[in-house]
């Protein structure tokens, strides 16, 4: 009989989950068993007590698990990766680390850390050790972190400014004729020596009348105007000047013409300095982040940041007042807006800024009617200090015999309102006191600013001025303020008080009004008004400009004068080109009076500008013409160009001729058939960019340097060179006996120079610094050698191709 549970066959009957019967072979049934009694095992452990379980020691962790040792870590701080890998000993399970190295990194640790510092018990400081990334993990508070300046206000890198000696010649030869004065010429030049020493320059004017009456103060001579040196040192942003100068001043005093000499404090020799204080923008960034800046809704700037505090210094050159909107982004791309009012105005210096000059010498006279006229001897002097970038201390002093005048004033910044300026200053002139207070206020904003301006005098106050002036006297009393509204799509408004009180209590008030708005297609429309307070007269002119190009441009207009008369006008005008060509302008005037025509022609070359044009009414037409333009001598040639009244370059291309040259990326240009170009709009200690284009060169000529950035000095030229230099090479191709080419790779050796090289394919071998007989030695795989020989004509201008040359 079978036993219970089990079929005839062996197998074990079970019943499904469906209620069929099953069978299964005892080896199923053993292998089923097994991790039954592996369930009921876990089913048992449930009903276990729970205090049996926590009696059971925890796992070991990353410290624990290692006995005290010392580890070598990579450093991250704040999720910034450090890129240090530092030492970090571990007793206990806690971690050290020395403070050097944490300091080393830039962190500012509190005062109560020691030598070391225990990573788990210092404050502010959280630790964790990535056992896995063998890395240490810091946090600390943003501010222990080395502080961050973002940007620099440099517009480009300082480059020492540079002069060549040669010499200039500006010249502007004016003819006019007209019906009811007669004829004449006019010369105006200009003489210029310059090098390293400085600039020596001598203005002046030919005049001469062809007919007609001639005015004996102008006519039939040469009038000198002004000779004076100048030496200009740029690294300490001083200069030098002895001749005819004019006296420095501040807004509340006054300049004057002396022969003598002056040394003053010069900020133009550096372009890359910003003297006037700018905002700073200040926060702290916890994790690694992005900043962006926006100044008056416009992108200014864009910064990748490292954990820390930080200072965004790169600022835009803004006058003013404005917003600005400081927004960080996080890794996350969390976002932070931080909205700052700011106001900026150039009439501050930096704090510890100082800017000065002190004249002294003979007042000039009669200047533009005499040649050398000079009167007393005098100084002068002014300082201003920048006490910190809201303060700016201002001083001025004036010496004669009969004078002496002393001066104090300052400029304040009020916050995000405004600038407040104040002057005092006391005179005594011919035993007569005097005094003198300037008070004024500025603001500028988006949408409106205002100015206001008052300078009242009192009793016999006087400065240099009538000093030898016997004539001359000064204001009592001016006064002006100014409006202007940004009214944004309906333009903007201007207004304008004017009042001055002369010495001989004569007062003269104006009023200003002005509105302009812009129209379709860039053109715009302009409305002035303008009378005298206590008349009741207006003078009104309306104007009306149309652009048609971006050098025509139609101007309509209407006028009425005070008294009445009206006049309209039609001008349209057409600019030159500024690499040269024609340009012209033409109008028309009809009112009350007679008819008005106008009309002239500009035609200007790479080496002179010409000009003519008539003018007038039928009664009485005036007609001109004009020449103007440069001669400049340098590196033995002269050159001819339009009027140079700043720095200038001469490129030399060692002789070579026709090699464009490019400035600021722009051709201007190819050298002439002795390799040179003149460059003539060059700004004085601007750091220019100059190339040259070797295109154009033979294949035989190498050029080591095509780019160049140089700073000119003022009123200077400088020779910039770019060495070329004729290399003399060829192309050989070698075979054997059997008139196949050397191997790939065997060496050559020329005998002449030592200079070696390696055949190429199809037995080519290229040499340079070759001489008119040269010999070959080549050493071929199997360490055997051959020799060939050949001439070079040296005075080809191409690289040869020589050959089939057999080597033997």
């Amino acid at each position: 009989m079978s036993k219970p549970g089990f079929g005839a066959s062996g197998f074990r009957r079970n019943q499904s989950i469906d209620g069929r019967n099953t069978l299964m072979s005892p080896g199923w049934a053993r292998r089923i068993q097994r991790p039954l009694w592996l369930m009921t095992g876990a089913w048992c452990l449930m009903f276990i007590h729970p205090s049996g379980a926590g009696e059971l020691p925890p796992p070991p962790s990353g410290m624990e698990a290692v006995s005290d040792a010392q580890l070598f870590l990579e450093l991250v701080v704040n999720q910034m990766n450090t890129g240090r890998v530092v030492a970090v000993e571990q007793r206990g399970g806690r971690l050290f680390l020395p403070a050097s190295v944490l300091r080393d990194t830039g962190m500012k640790l509190p005062e109560e850390a020691g030598a070391e510092v225990d990573l788990d018990g210092l404050p502010g400081l959280h630790s964790d050790y990535d056992s896995v990334g063998q890395r240490l993990l810091l946090d600390v508070p943003p501010d222990w972190l080395p502080e961050q300046f973002i940007g620099n206000r440099e517009v480009y890198p300082r480059t020492p400014a540079l002069s060549s000696f040669g010499a200039l010649f500006n010249y502007d030869l004016y003819l006019n004729d007209t019906d009811d004065a007669g004829t004449y010429l006019a010369a105006w030049n200009e003489v210029r020596v310059f090098d390293s020493w400085g600039t020596l320059s001598n203005t002046g004017q030919y005049r001469r009348t062809l007919s007609g009456d001639a005015v004996s103060t102008l006519d039939n001579g040469y009038l000198r105007y002004d000779t004076t040196w100048r030496y200009s040192d740029d690294e300490r942003m001083l200069t030098y000047e002895a001749g005819d100068v004019v006296s420095g001043a501040l807004p509340w005093s006054s300049s004057v013409r002396l022969g003598g000499v002056q040394f003053s404090r010069d900020f133009a020799v550096r372009p890359d300095l910003v003297t006037y204080p700018l905002p700073q923008f200040a926060g702290e960034a916890a994790v690694p982040s992005s900043v962006d800046l926006f100044i008056n809704g416009y992108k200014s700037s864009s910064t990748d940041l490292q954990p820390g505090p930080y200072t965004l210094t790169n600022i835009p050159f803004i006058n003013g007042a404005g917003e600005a909107v400081v927004v960080t982004t996080d890794a996350l791309g969390r976002q932070v807006s931080t909205t700052v009012p700011f106001y900026v105005t150039s009439s501050l210096l930096q704090k510890g800024l100082s800017d000065f000059s002190v004249a002294a010498g003979t007042l000039r006279r009669d200047y533009g009617l005499k040649d050398f006229s000079y009167g007393p001897g005098v100084t002068s002097g002014s300082l201003r200090y920048g006490v910190s970038d809201t303060f700016t201390l201002e001083s001025h002093a004036e010496a004669a015999d009969t004078l002496t005048l002393g001066g104090l004033g300052g400029n304040l910044r009020l916050g995000n309102f405004g600038v407040l300026n104040s002057a005092i200053s006391q005179s005594r002139f011919d035993g007569d006191g005097g005094q003198q207070l300037s008070l004024g206020y500025q603001y500028s904003g988006q949408r409106y600013s205002f100015s206001y301006q008052r300078l009242q005098r009192r009793d016999r106050y006087a400065d240099l001025t009538v000093v030898d002036s016997p004539y001359t006297t000064l204001s009592k009393r001016s006064e002006q303020a100014t409006l202007s509204l940004n009214l944004e799509r309906w333009g903007s408004l201007g207004v304008g008080y004017f009042d001055i009180r002369a010495a001989d209590e004569t007062r003269t008030r104006l009023l200003n009004l002005s509105w302009s708005k812009p129209l379709w297609r860039n053109s715009s429309f302009y409305l002035s008004a303008n009378r005298e307070i206590g008349d009741s007269n207006w003078a009104v002119q309306a104007q009306l400009v149309i652009p048609f190009d971006l050098r025509g441009s139609l101007a309509i207009s209407s006028e009425r004068s005070k008294t009445g008369q009206t006049q309209q006008r039609v001008n349209y005008s057409r600019a030159v080109p500024s690499e040269g060509g024609v340009g012209f302008n033409l109008g028309y005037a009809k009112g009350d009076g007679a008819d008005y025509r106008q009309a002239d022609v500009t035609w200007r070359l790479q080496s002179v500008q010409l000009q003519a044009g008539v003018y007038g009414t039928s009664d009485a037409e005036t007609r001109w013409a004009d020449a103007s333009g440069s001669l400049v001598w340098m590196d033995d040639q002269v050159f001819a160009a339009n009027r140079i009244d700043d720095a200038f370059v001469v490129v030399s291309t060692d002789g070579y001729a026709d090699i464009p040259v490019r400035y600021e990326n722009q051709q201007v240009g190819q050298t002439d058939r002795n390799g040179h170009l003149l460059v003539p709009w060059s700004s004085a200690y601007y750091r220019g960019k100059y190339e040259i284009d070797p295109l154009n060169l033979p294949a035989n000529v190498r050029s080591p340097n095509v780019e160049q950035r140089i700073a000119v000095r003022r009123g200077s030229g400088y020779l910039l060179e770019f060495p070329l230099s004729r290399v003399i090479a060829a192309s050989i191709v070698l075979v054997d006996a059997q008139q196949k080419e050397l191997p790939l790779g065997s060496g050559v050796l020329h005998e002449q120079s030592g200079t070696r090289t390696v055949v190429g394919w199809d037995g080519l071998v290229y040499l340079e610094n070759l001489q008119a007989q040269n010999s070959l030695r080549v050493t071929l795989a199997d360490g055997k050698t051959c020799q060939a020989q050949f001439s070079v004509d040296l005075q080809q201008d191409e690289v040869p191709l020589i050959g089939p040359l057999v080597c033997q």
